[in-house]
């Protein structure tokens, strides 16, 4: 079964990771189809981008998500346009702010 997953980055104790498509018996940061993006949960709010048209095609071929991809596709909208999601983090960021302070 094809998975789409976290692949690891980075050096130790500084991860990041890569939003790839591998096959279930691959390892962790082995063997992978394609490379759809990434993630870096160092940021302040973490950093997602992701090929949207490519995990569209992907899923709609039966591709699994795992936990953790599953969790950070929850938080995107995928029919929303790029910039209408680049506003809206930029906007939460700018509130959680206010909030803070």
């Amino acid at each position: 079964m094809v998975r789409i997953r976290l692949r690891r980055t980075g050096s130790k104790k500084q991860a990041s990771y890569r939003v790839v498509v591998a096959d279930q018996r691959a390892p962790r940061d082995g063997r992978f189809i394609e490379n759809l993006g990434y993630y870096n949960p160092r940021t302040d709010p973490p950093t997602v981008e992701i090929n949207r048209e490519r995990l569209k095609y992907w899923l709609s071929k039966g591709a699994q998500p795992s936990d953790a991809v599953a969790q950070l596709l929850r938080n995107i909208d995928l029919d929303a346009p790029e910039e209408e999601i680049a506003e809206a983090s930029t906007e939460e960021a700018i509130e959680a702010q206010a909030e803070a302070a």
